[in-house]
């Protein structure tokens, strides 16, 4: 346990801690806009995002596959397993490999996440919440959308596997 998680961020007006998002996670409707660039072009846009919450993690967003522009999301070598939500496929976005990955056959409470494809922001040219451009979280395997509405610290960055 490092000491960086030991001092969680106290939240301002306005903004949630992601140590107070739940464990097992929770789906929940998004309001706002969200939009993915990619090759200097906007590759999908809704208004009918969803983020997934769990404890030390930026939210991840995940879109209605038809948000996507055509052709913009192909099949990707592996698979990965989440304890909740099943199993996970990959996919490659545009010119950027495994950036992207779903759920064909979500876990009980996560039917929400069917058809719905999540992307890592890192591997994207921009992504943005309600005109908002985000960070990535920190590391290769979680796929957290940092706003200024969360504070951590945020699981992700070496050293941090443990929490």
């Amino acid at each position: 346990m490092t000491s960086r998680r030991s001092r969680p961020q106290k939240p301002g007006p306005g903004q949630e801690s992601v140590w107070d998002y739940p464990r097992p996670p929770r789906v929940e409707p998004v309001e706002a806009r969200v939009t993915i660039e990619l090759d200097g072009r906007v590759i999908a846009e809704t208004s009918r995002a969803v983020r997934v919450l769990e404890t030390s993690h930026p939210p991840v967003y995940y879109l209605p596959r038809e948000a996507f522009i055509d052709g913009s999301l192909q099949p990707a070598a592996g698979s990965s397993v989440c304890e909740f939500k099943g199993q996970a496929l990959y996919l490659s976005v545009g010119s950027a490999d495994r950036a992207a990955w779903f759920y064909p056959a979500p876990a009980a409470g996560y039917e929400e996440l069917a058809d719905r494809v999540a992307v890592y922001p890192g591997l994207m040219d921009r992504c943005t919440v309600g005109g908002e451009v985000v960070t990535a979280q920190e590391g290769d395997f979680y796929g957290g959308w940092i706003t200024a509405a969360i504070v951590g610290p945020f699981k992700g960055a070496p050293g941090t596997w443990g929490w």
